[in-house]
């Protein structure tokens, strides 16, 4: 049998509402890693559109090509 350990986080009654309306069936737990991994994706999108704004083609594929070649000789030991 496995305990998991609970927290409480107190917030105000309002953000509970609007929050429970979207997280429907979903264990709260569930439901904010979610929320967590759903705005890092977004922050990491939006960081992506902002390189491609600031960099040329050429650039990016520079980037790319370096992630590659580091990626290709990185080894765990």
């Amino acid at each position: 049998m496995s305990l998991k350990k609970y927290a409480t986080i107190s917030v105000p009654v309002e953000v509970k509402k609007t929050l429970e309306k979207v997280k429907g069936d979903r264990e709260w737990g569930e439901f904010l890693i979610w929320l967590y991994e759903e705005v890092k994706k977004l922050k990491g999108e939006a960081a992506f559109k902002k390189l491609t704004e600031i960099l040329s083609k050429e650039e990016l594929e520079n980037i790319l090509k370096s992630s590659r070649e580091f990626r290709k000789g990185f080894v765990l030991k």
